[in-house]
């Protein structure tokens, strides 16, 4: 998503929750979303067979600690 494609997706998304938004917090929202948007076009980029099926549960793990 271009930055301006990610104004407005904000900000018709802060309107459309009735969701205030301030100036002041602003600049991190569409940082965030930008960051977002980033990791939602990595995850899409993944080429999957047409016979994958999403997981009926998931259930995540702890990270295994490396010994020092």
């Amino acid at each position: 998503m271009t930055p301006t494609q990610i104004e407005s997706y904000v900000d018709a998304a802060a309107a459309a929750l009735a969701l205030p938004l301030s100036p002041a917090h602003r600049p991190g929202v569409l940082r965030y979303f930008a960051l977002a948007a980033e990791f939602a076009a990595l995850v899409d980029s993944v080429p999957l067979p047409m016979s994958a099926e999403p997981a009926v549960h998931f259930a995540p793990v702890a990270p295994e600690e490396k010994d020092a």
